[in-house]
């Protein structure tokens, strides 16, 4: 898996992660069953702590993007929350 991924506003590194992987759950540059990297791997590549990537997968897997598996990994879950609606309802 090749994902882009840039943090420029270092101020909110983990929240820029979380969004940043939420879009692309919810785009489908990374589908139902894929793996994500590990968080050491992450960190090492974006240069932040393990604990950035970590709490970023959390609040995804709280929210149903992620699920891991023991021994496994971390994976995008198969029905990964459905992406919220841009508009307001009709009235």
């Amino acid at each position: 898996m090749e994902l882009h991924i840039t943090l420029d506003d270092r101020r909110d590194l983990t929240g820029s992660l979380y969004r940043q992987l939420r879009d692309a759950v919810l785009d489908g540059r990374l589908r139902g069953g894929e793996a994500v990297p590990p968080t050491r791997e992450l960190a090492r590549r974006l240069a932040v702590s393990r604990g950035t990537v970590s709490v970023a997968y959390d609040r995804l897997a709280a929210e149903g993007y992620l699920t891991a598996r023991v021994g496994a990994g971390t994976f995008v879950r198969e029905s990964a929350a459905p992406a919220p609606s841009r508009h307001a309802p009709a009235a």
